[in-house]
């Protein structure tokens, strides 16, 4: 230990993110859990190894994770989200030449009502369905879709990366320059709900144009020559219109939008909620705890009204994705928080004036840590910290929100992965040389175009 806390500052700096990388590129490489207990070892090297005092996990942002993944996989197993599916579905029916645009529109109003971008996995099949049936190339909407699922995230009410965001810029021990004018929860969501729906419509414009119509695309048409192989790209149609849902899974699923339009009134109108004095000083309560308190409310409800076996909860799709992102941002934030905060000096005198004369390299860095750790509120709660600490101003944060969606770049994330496997016709893929997917070009469209629009909403509002 006394070799390693005898070397300089930055000598000790560079070893400590050698390990940091090592731990996030290991984690990210096995997927799934590993990505939290790697930070494990990150951990016992910088405490163990250099004698840096532990920092603090993200709490607020791990219960937050732990009452919306529980109340979106009891709406799951209670059926609601198979209405929601089913209203989405037949919008997209309806219209099936404008596809390309509305499928990614549809996905990301269900991760924003949902707070999880994993609800995606049931409308694939049926996006497939109607592009192959009327001729569109699949790729399209699909990787579209897919790309626009993840972006929702940052301009859903319910989700860990909006509540994570709020959070840390309202704290006064990590904030030390608070806006003017920024109560948190609403003019956040006020900025990212408009710059994401822009980025999705620029999501969809371009997907309309992109790869070739099927009847010009060669290698489709050599594909569709065999019929076992046409059979299987045609196939059956995958549609939940027809089937009549008990009146039991409406009920789910107003009592799970009710829960968040409260959540949504009670961030508008600060009033309305419960007011606690602390210090002299009366303040209403927290939106972190009114989103935990109302998430488990929901869940509650569901269980109570619609007389749901509380076992089926645990043993969903969104249920056990959401607990891999709860271990995520448990060893991720805790290593970043032990690691940056005994550097943040050092970094704000090395990185300060470049990030502070060029804002959009916040936007880069951000980018590039989502990849890293594959979770927007993973990337927020070890790099938001750190960018106010050595001098970010909290508008470029919320104008470039949208930045913490990176893990597009490459096409590991279980998302994407799916997608492919959806399109029975091959035209959603992995390149040969990996980095050329279907998903890298709807990825950083939809991400520039958001944060530029919400670089203008945030001028507009006085944040810039």
């Amino acid at each position: 230990m006394e070799m390693l806390t005898s070397l300089s500052e930055g000598i000790q700096f560079s070893i400590q993110l050698a390990v940091v990388l090592i731990c996030l590129f290991y984690g990210a490489k096995k997927g799934g859990i590993a990505l939290g207990l790697l930070g494990g070892i990150g951990l016992l090297v910088l405490s163990f190894g250099f004698a840096v005092a532990p920092g603090k996990p993200s709490i607020d942002v791990m219960l937050t994770i732990l009452a919306v993944v529980v109340a979106s996989a009891t709406l799951q197993a209670s059926g609601g989200l198979d209405v929601m599916l089913q209203i989405a579905e037949r919008v997209l029916r309806k219209n099936p030449k404008f596809l390309t645009i509305l499928a990614p529109f549809v996905t990301c109003i269900l991760t924003m009502l949902c707070g999880t971008g994993h609800v995606v996995y049931t409308m694939m099949p049926i996006i497939y369905d109607i592009a192959i049936k009327n001729g569109i190339r699949p790729e399209r909407p699909m990787a579209a879709s897919s790309i626009s699922s993840q972006l929702g995230i940052i301009a859903s009410p319910v989700s860990v990366a909006v509540v994570s965001l709020t959070a840390l810029l309202l704290n006064p021990e990590i904030n030390k320059h608070p806006l003017a004018g920024f109560d948190g929860y609403v003019d956040l969501l006020a900025i990212t709900i408009p710059s994401t729906l822009v980025g999705v419509l620029a999501i969809g414009i371009f997907s309309w144009f992109r790869g070739k119509d099927l009847d010009k695309d060669a290698d489709f048409q050599t594909r569709i020559k065999d019929p076992e192989q046409r059979e299987y790209i045609y196939g059956d149609s995958k549609t939940l219109l027809g089937q009549k849902l008990p009146t039991i899974q409406w009920i789910a699923m107003w009592i799970f939008l009710g829960a968040i339009a409260i959540v949504a009134i009670l961030g508008a109108f600060p009033e309305l909620r419960p007011q606690f004095t602390s210090k002299g000083v009366t303040k209403p309560m927290n939106m972190v705890a009114v989103i935990q308190m109302f998430m488990l409310l929901a869940g509650a409800a569901l269980i109570i009204f619609t007389k749901l076996d509380a076992s089926k909860i645990a043993k969903n799709e969104i249920f056990k994705s959401g607990m891999i992102a709860l271990v995520a941002v448990f060893g991720i934030s805790w290593m970043a928080d032990t690691m940056f905060a005994v550097h943040t000096p050092m970094m704000k005198e090395s990185l300060g004036n470049i990030v502070i004369e060029h804002p959009w390299t916040y936007a880069v860095m951000l980018l590039l840590i989502s990849k890293f750790v594959n979770s927007q509120a993973a990337a927020i709660a070890a790099f938001v910290p750190l960018a106010l600490g050595i001098g970010v101003e909290p508008g470029i944060i919320i104008a470039f929100a949208a930045a913490c969606y990176g893990y597009y770049i490459l096409p590991t994330y279980p998302s994407d992965l799916a997608t492919i496997q959806f399109d029975r016709s091959g035209t959603t893929k992995i390149g040969k040389f990996v980095i050329n997917h279907s998903f890298i070009l709807p990825g950083l469209i939809g991400v520039i175009v958001s944060c530029i629009a919400g670089y203008f909403l945030a001028l507009s509002a006085g944040y810039l």
